[in-house]
């Protein structure tokens, strides 16, 4: 199951069963089918429902809030996540506001598809990620897609509730195959769901020595360094994989640290005032007295994204980084 076909099985069976679904972007239409194909054949078979718009992402978020706002249920590709910022205006002071403004009686359930992350040697402005800046904004929904979730089952939950989404696809994970829980294991790892956030280890939590929270192409990279620790190092930890980064379920991480008593965050998006730092503030709160060290904060360095391969491998979060951070949480 390749999740960029998986992803696209999703969009498709969200246009099968409700006649509200309008997919709209730039390029989404056949032939072309979207700069990484996701939307390939939607537009033949629904040629009403699947529009391609003029390169413009505040007209693309302007058209889906007053198609959102008319009844319908549109889903808006940005083709790369780095242009997400040209409609942060109207994200954040419209689309997630309206249900609250008008006491519920209008909603706004926009739906963006952000294809983001580096690795790819796309230089400065094609290769970031960015959900950074909308995390915490009130009424937005952050969800990132991983090889642990099922993107249709995301999608069906996008279609049951009100909440603007802002859905992060990293690149590299378009042509990975899923890594679904399948009998309470993924791999040769046992996966217990707790919510929207799969847990994984090699042994049972209370036989782990560090906790480590990664999401997206960084959780696949921790489950192969968690993995590898495990069968070389004898070293135990328990990887989670949240698919909503906010509003943040706090239980299985504070459940898991408690019995850990250690947590690594990873990220690829560019280290200070993160994702990252906001799980360390409010964990350093809630499992005060049960951490016997800093949380430790994974995320790339400070800069703009090179264009070289080699530079852009150096600044971006790697398995170095994170199994440097895994060894010294485990100690």
């Amino acid at each position: 199951m390749i999740f960029s076909k998986e992803l696209g099985a999703a969009l498709r069976e969200s246009l099968e069963t409700d006649d509200r679904v309008v997919l709209i972007g730039e390029d989404i239409i056949d032939p072309y089918g979207g700069a990484f194909k996701v939307t390939r054949g939607l537009s033949t078979d629904f040629p009403e429902r699947v529009r391609t718009t003029p390169i413009s992402e505040g007209a693309i978020a302007g058209i889906s809030a007053g198609l959102a706002l008319a009844g319908m249920r549109p889903i808006a590709e940005v083709m790369f996540g780095d242009f997400i910022t040209l409609c942060f205006d109207q994200v954040v002071n419209h689309i997630t506001k309206y249900e609250a403004m008008y006491n519920g009686q209008a909603t706004c359930p926009v739906v963006f598809r952000v294809p983001s992350g580096g690795h790819r040697g796309y230089g400065p402005t094609h290769s970031q990620s960015l959900e950074k800046h909308f995390l915490g904004v009130p009424h937005l929904k952050v969800v990132a897609a991983s090889l642990f979730h099922d993107p249709r089952e995301a999608f069906r939950g996008f279609l049951e509730q009100n909440t603007p989404v802002l859905y992060i696809e990293h690149k590299l994970l378009y042509p990975q195959n899923l890594r679904l829980p399948e009998g309470g294991m993924v791999g040769d790892l046992m996966a217990v769901k707790h919510g929207s956030t799969i847990g994984l280890s090699a042994v049972p939590r209370n036989d782990c020595t560090a906790t480590v929270l990664a999401y997206g192409y960084q959780a696949m990279l921790a489950a192969e360094v968690v993995e590898r620790l495990a069968v070389e190092e004898e070293i135990f930890v328990e990887l989670l994989v949240p698919a909503q980064l906010s509003p943040m379920d706090w239980t299985p991480v504070e459940e898991s640290v408690r019995a850990t008593g250690s947590l690594v965050t990873v990220e690829e998006g560019t280290g200070g005032w993160s994702w990252g730092t906001e799980i360390a503030a409010v964990m350093s709160e809630k499992a005060f007295g049960r951490l016997r060290r800093p949380i430790s904060v994974v995320a790339s360095e400070r800069t703009v994204i090179p264009s070289s391969r080699a530079r852009e491998a150096g600044m971006l979060v790697g398995t170095p980084q994170i199994e440097t951070a895994i060894l010294e949480a485990a100690k």
